[in-house]
């Protein structure tokens, strides 16, 4: 949802209590300034979104710090 710096001053309450549920993007002269969110998102979704990254399921920490290094 989207809505203005002025709609969102004028019903605080009301977009607090929906921001549990969906975010909620402000504008301010068209333009997206911020978002309110969810403090404590879906886990499930967050972990749905990581499935794939990891190469293989023997990898270890440590082979994850090592190859982090590299890459710095």
């Amino acid at each position: 949802m989207q809505i203005t710096a002025t709609e969102l001053k004028m019903n605080m309450g009301k977009y607090l209590s929906m921001a549990g549920k969906q975010d909620i993007y402000i504008t301010k002269n068209g333009q997206r300034i911020a978002r309110l969110t969810n403090p404590m998102p879906d886990r499930v979704a967050i972990l749905d979104s990581l499935v794939g990254i990891a190469k293989s399921k023997d990898i270890t920490l440590d082979d994850i710090k090592r190859e982090r290094l590299e890459k710095q």
